[in-house]
């Protein structure tokens, strides 16, 4: 077979890493085999819990088996450590002698999937993967204590948010599934409409409520360092990010923000506004598993799934929402109520992935992830019922969650609502 010609190579996987994802992944390897150990004493326990064994039901095996998991414990701590000491000392020489690959679509891809599983483990262990919240224009972060130069900004603000296990490069696709041009919503609002598209990136695992609280004030400084005045701003979300705003907004209210009284429209795309069955199976797994003593232990497999991603078991948006439960404890919806904002136009667009609207595939099918009566904010406690008007959300039929992003037909409705 001829050679494949340099620029149709696929990337070398070695040309996406970076010298601190060492550490990263050795701090990764450490937690797993750590995790591994402890399921591993789990079963032993229960067995000899089975066997009436005496004080097999303490928290830890006892006799020459705990000897062994302590020494297990013990040993990968310190390979752990000796390890995440190793690599940081080693970064800085790495760096000077490789230059940091720039950052790719694929390795973008990676880090926001592993992220919407585990950022907040990633977070709370300060991993060097762990995704920090940024505002992107034109393909870098802004530095909003220093705006760059921006002669294209016009004063109609257009902020793109995604959803769990994504990041912002997700809104523009190559090519669809189907093999047909991709729309760009940003881009056709810029064009139509004057817009000026910036990105929001950030680490989807941790809760919506803490990325509300970090977005609020970021967009704080985003509005007061505009470089020319801001006469709309719209926000048009995905998924999960439907709910990151509407923290946002909540916490914006609390702390007497004034980039609240500048926003003008939100366009929800397939938000799960009263969650989504899917974690909530997910839940009913935590439940079945740990129903008995042998199988309890890998229970913490479905623990290990993120905050962001329990968080869209109902849709929750505030702090009081989560704090002070036990996320994987199954349990009835409590959320506090939260309306959608006031003086503000919220249009919302539901999807399904069936030909035509039935009580069947609002209730089974949806977009494949969330169904329409939470995509369209239905739900049948009044306090809990967002009030979208009847002019302000639509349903695209035989569209899945993903295609949302990139549908014609959904550009074309949002231009339509956004003149």
């Amino acid at each position: 077979m001829p050679d494949t010609p340099k620029s149709k190579q696929p990337a070398k996987p070695l040309s996406h890493l970076r010298p601190s994802d060492l550490r990263a992944v050795a701090q990764l390897a450490t937690h797993a085999t750590r995790g591994v150990a402890h399921m591993a004493e789990g079963v032993h326990q229960a067995v000899l819990g089975t066997m009436g064994v005496k004080g097999s039901a303490d928290a830890k095996t006892a006799g020459l088996t705990g000897f062994v998991y302590r020494t297990v414990h013990g040993v990968t701590e310190l390979v752990g450590k000796g390890l995440q000491s190793a690599f940081t000392r080693l970064e800085p020489l790495l760096e000077s002698l490789v230059d940091a690959p720039p950052e790719t679509p694929q390795r973008e891809a990676v880090l926001a999937a592993l992220n919407g599983v585990l950022g907040d483990r990633l977070a709370h262990n300060h991993n060097p993967l762990a995704t920090p919240m940024t505002l992107r224009y034109q393909g870098r972060a802004l530095n909003l204590h220093a705006m760059p130069a921006m002669p294209e900004a016009t004063g109609k603000v257009l902020l793109l948010i995604h959803g769990l296990c994504m990041n912002d490069l997700q809104w523009q696709a190559a090519v669809t599934e189907d093999g047909k041009p991709p729309s760009d919503h940003a881009a056709a609002l810029a064009s139509e409409l004057g817009y000026t598209p910036v990105y929001l990136r950030y680490n989807t695992g941790l809760h919506t409520s803490q990325n509300g609280h970090e977005l609020a004030f970021m967009l704080e400084q985003l509005m007061a360092q505009w470089p020319v005045p801001v006469t709309d701003f719209t926000v048009l979300v995905h998924s999960m990010g439907g709910l990151v705003i509407r923290s946002a907004l909540y916490d914006a209210g609390q702390a007497a923000l004034h980039w609240p009284s500048q926003l003008k429209n939100i366009v929800f795309l397939g938000t799960p506004h009263h969650g989504a069955p899917l974690e909530r199976a997910g839940n009913w797994v935590d439940v079945i598993l740990g129903a008995t003593p042998f199988s309890k232990p890998f229970a913490k497999l479905g623990h290990m799934r993120s905050a962001g991603i329990t968080d869209l078991r109902y849709g929750h948006v505030l702090d009081a929402d989560w704090q002070g439960h036990d996320r994987f404890q199954k349990k009835p919806d409590g959320r506090q109520p939260l309306p959608l904002p006031q003086g503000v136009a919220c249009y919302t667009v539901a999807a399904t992935a069936a030909a035509k609207r039935s009580p069947l595939a609002d209730r089974v099918i949806g977009d494949g992830l969330v169904p329409l009566a939470s995509a369209l904010g239905q739900h049948p406690d009044p306090r809990h019922q967002l009030q979208f008007a009847k002019n302000a959300q639509t349903i695209v039929y035989r569209t899945h969650h993903m295609e949302l992003l990139h549908s014609p037909e959904v550009t074309r409705q949002v231009v339509d609502w956004l003149k």
